[in-house]
């Protein structure tokens, strides 16, 4: 007996018909990407190294850029860059309670500015095509008061031009309601933007998990905010290594390429970074280079099937 499908098997169906009938077959493959906070203290030459021979052409680089003295050196980037092969897609905005653009404390507004124009010298020198930005501090899922978006717009919009002198697009993400207090969903994310109401200020850092928390059908959603996406974080159901859980990819690939995604400024970046609420204490740790050489080279070789798989659906 055969089962009738189920309503997301059903729209995942008619998401692959769409594909077949609207993509070409010199489409462009989508850019793979590694976000490289979650791989801790690891000196990030070992960290390209890791990429490159996994055939990863991009990183997202950390953003610790926490205080004047801290962070990368750009000269010393752009010389591993250049040795490994892989180049810069963007960089990685950490907002804590201590930079909190939407912070009852003035310091720690005003450290969240600092913060930004910091890792925009550091990615106009190595050339980025975005930075990630989130609204309020991850970590803290309670609001401050009624009135945080308010102040996280204005804060934001202080340095808003930096953003366009440096020619780098500002990807606000939305992230899970466990780990932050407002800024959910892409709709919550277009809404920031409008708010927000800068050249600047235009695009969206998508999130495969937190997607699956507040998005009724993630692939859908990668559609209708198509336009606005650059970059797209991606971990399985388990937040762990891509084919480990029951996240459709073969439906996130196909809806990517009907947005369009398939370009020179988008990047399908992964962040798998396990289960839990307090996920910026990865950075600080250290985790074996066994395990981590395994995590990317399982996540970009499933990536890379199941991309090469739905691509037989377009006609010759």
């Amino acid at each position: 007996m055969m089962l009738s499908p189920q309503p997301h098997d059903a729209r995942a169906a008619r998401l692959f018909k769409t594909f077949a009938s609207k993509i070409s077959a010199d489409a462009p493959r989508l850019n793979l990407s590694w976000s490289n906070w979650g791989f801790g203290r690891e000196p990030l030459a070992r960290s390209l190294k890791r990429l490159a021979k996994a055939k990863i052409g991009f990183i997202e680089l950390h953003g610790n850029h926490y205080t004047p003295d801290l962070g990368y050196k750009p000269g010393e980037v752009r010389r591993l860059l250049e040795e490994t092969g892989v180049k810069a897609a963007g960089i990685c905005g950490m907002f804590s309670v201590e930079n909190d653009l939407s912070s009852t404390s003035a310091v720690s507004r005003q450290r969240a500015i600092d913060y930004i124009r910091r890792e925009l010298d550091f990615g106009r020198e190595l050339g980025v095509a975005y930075m990630l930005v989130v609204p309020g501090a991850v970590g803290r899922n309670v609001a401050y008061d009624a009135y945080e978006f308010d102040r996280s717009v204005d804060s934001l919009r202080l340095v808003a031009d930096a953003f366009v002198q440096a020619g780098i697009r500002a990807a606000i993400e939305p992230i899970r309601s466990d780990e932050v207090s407002f800024c959910h969903s892409c709709a919550d994310a277009l809404r920031y933007i409008k708010a927000v109401d800068h050249p600047g200020v235009r695009h969206i850092n998508g999130d495969l998990y937190h997607m699956l928390h507040h998005e009724d059908d993630p692939a859908k959603a990668l559609v209708t905010y198509g336009p606005w996406l650059t970059n797209l974080h991606m971990a399985d159901t388990n937040r762990r290594t891509l084919g480990t859980g029951v996240y459709n990819f073969d439906a996130v690939i196909a809806a990517l390429y009907l947005a369009g995604f398939n370009n020179k400024d988008c990047f399908c970046t992964c962040e798998p970074l396990g289960p839990g609420g307090d996920v910026y204490r990865s950075m600080h740790g250290v985790t074996p280079a066994a395990e981590l050489d395994a995590l990317v080279i399982e996540s970009a070789n499933y990536w890379r099937v199941r991309e090469t798989e739905l691509r037989t659906l377009i006609p010759a």
